[in-house]
């Protein structure tokens, strides 16, 4: 199967049991010209009534990224995602870039990518759920970017290739890193760049964290690395230079419980007495930016 009947095969993901009510109510939204606002919060002024606005955008829960303001409904979503936007916006520029972010959830680091201008935005993440809360929050912003259902695992397959990807919390939800990386380094353009973020153990040496069951209530993270051993996977992959840009805590201020997600959060996941540990006793979560670049073509 190639990457177009791939495609054209998980659009029908949308008619889903599950997600088949929520498309209903966002087709039966109103087609409405809004001023948009690409801030910190994404903010949609728009006439629409309140309730239809709240009643459409709860049924699409859980919020795991945002803020989002539509009307007067404040879309307070798990992560304060603008905090990491703003950790790592300087050190990129979009402007004419063809750029993709893969895992992109709802959009909303690509709909705060809107201000630089690249020449072409792709977002790429199989959920259902999700693409549905891209599509209610595009149907007020109309951009262009293009929201394709695929995994990292279809970049390299992909029609086009990128000057720059952003990849940001998905590599410790993959039980084989370095292919993964070589995925992103498949997917770029010659000397294209790749941003990304993953969770990582402090210590000098070249090893990382194997979590038994679950890491911080997360059952799905499979490896935590050093950073020198993160950046042994990412050579080992091909690129040429390894960068690192910031590192982070997360703490209850990005990332908490609100109204607009089901079950728990961050001050759930890690020991109560203890909050430099995760309810396992491993190391709380804590995060390094770096910057990927590939090699240049050979010349022959």
């Amino acid at each position: 199967m190639d990457i177009q009947e791939i495609k054209q095969e998980r659009q029908k993901w949308l008619t889903w049991k599950n997600i088949a009510p929520l498309r209903q109510a966002l087709e039966s939204l109103p087609d409405v010209t809004c001023n948009v606002v690409y801030g910190d919060v994404i903010k949609i002024k728009t006439d629409l009534p309140h309730e239809q606005i709240l009643s459409t955008a709860k049924m699409m829960m859980p919020w795991r990224k945002g803020p989002f303001q539509v009307g007067d409904v404040f879309i307070d979503a798990e992560w304060k995602s603008n905090i990491k936007y703003n950790l790592i916006r300087k050190h990129f520029d979009l402007k004419d870039k063809k750029v993709a972010d893969i895992g992109c959830n709802n959009g909303y680091y690509m709909f705060r990518m809107q201000e630089d201008e690249p020449k072409l935005l792709v977002g790429f993440d199989p959920s259902p759920l999700y693409k549905t809360q891209f599509d209610f929050i595009n149907h007020f912003a109309k951009t262009d970017i293009v929201y394709e259902l695929l995994g990292v695992e279809h970049l390299e397959f992909y029609e086009q290739k990128f000057d720059l990807i952003f990849c940001l919390g998905v590599l410790y939800h993959r039980s084989d890193p370095v292919s993964m990386l070589k995925s992103l380094y498949r997917g770029l353009e010659s000397e294209g760049e790749v941003i990304l973020d993953t969770f990582y153990i402090d210590g000098k040496e070249e090893m990382a964290l194997c979590p038994k069951g679950s890491y911080s209530k997360i059952p799905n993270i499979y490896f935590v690395p050093t950073i020198v051993a993160l950046k042994n996977w990412c050579l080992r992959a091909g690129f040429e230079r390894f960068e690192v840009l910031e590192t982070s805590v997360t703490d209850v201020g990005e990332q908490r419980k609100t109204e607009w997600i089901e079950g728990q959060s961050l001050e759930d996941f890690l020991d109560p007495k203890d909050v430099s540990k995760t309810v396992e006793g491993y190391p709380a979560p804590q995060r390094v930016y770096v910057r990927l670049v590939k090699k240049r073509k050979e010349k022959r």
